[in-house]
């Protein structure tokens, strides 16, 4: 008895999996980032300056977070680029899912209880970031960003990305924002890590039509907050 090659999913049964896979990322992102803010070790680069928004205004982190992102999706209107259901989607979700995990886990105390959040917060940040951007829904609107001034300048998308997030981390650490090891952890582990999980939570190919909302390429849209 041979077997052929595996058919493709019909779009139709590809959906509810790829809502599923994408709220539920952005959900984990949101608790995972939560989990970098309690290790006290360091943050991801705009969570930096989420962070330092925060301490200045009295107001949530996660609620910055969504607010950043509003103002950040506004620049892609100059830029061109087109939102899609998980760029929208992302700007909702992350800030209520962190503030929500802020409320629910306390500080950790303790090198081993503060590595053990810092790494956990890693490693499923990663996980999260393979679970949303699989989806092909859209990138983040911080990803957007760096792809639309890409497009606009000719830079490199790691030139661009370095150039923007050297200078969140910079002005969110003037405000206050937590840089450590964590910080740099983050940035050397994150691209391996996401590439792993976006190889594990890929969704398997439709048989006809295409429900992408404003895909693109999922490899170069690794999300930061």
């Amino acid at each position: 008895m041979s077997t052929g090659p595996t058919a493709p999913v019909p779009a139709s049964k590809r959906l509810p999996r790829r809502l599923t896979q994408l709220y539920g990322g952005l959900l984990l992102y949101g608790a995972s980032s939560a989990l970098l803010v309690r290790s006290g070790l360091g943050l991801e680069p705009w969570n930096v300056l989420h962070q330092g928004l925060a301490e200045r205004t009295g107001v949530s982190m996660g609620v910055v977070l969504t607010v950043v992102g509003a103002f950040v999706l506004l620049l892609w209107i100059p830029l061109r680029q087109r939102p899609g259901l998980g760029t929208v989607s992302n700007v909702l979700v992350i800030g209520a899912a962190m503030d929500a995990t802020l409320a629910g886990v306390p500080d950790a105390h303790g090198w081993a209880a503060r590595g053990a959040f810092l790494v956990a917060g890693i490693v499923l940040n990663g996980a999260a970031t393979g679970l949303y951007i699989a989806t092909r829904f859209g990138p983040g609107p911080r990803d957007g960003l760096m792809t639309g001034l890409n497009r606009r300048t000719g830079a490199s998308v790691r030139l661009v990305r370095t150039a923007v997030e050297v200078t969140v981390v910079a002005t969110g650490f003037a405000l206050g924002g937590t840089v450590g090891v964590g910080t740099l952890l983050y940035a050397v582990t994150i691209g391996p890590l996401a590439q792993l999980f976006l190889r594990v939570f890929a969704v398997p190919a439709a048989s006809g039509g295409s429900t992408v909302v404003a895909g693109g390429q999922p490899r170069a849209a690794i999300l930061r907050r």
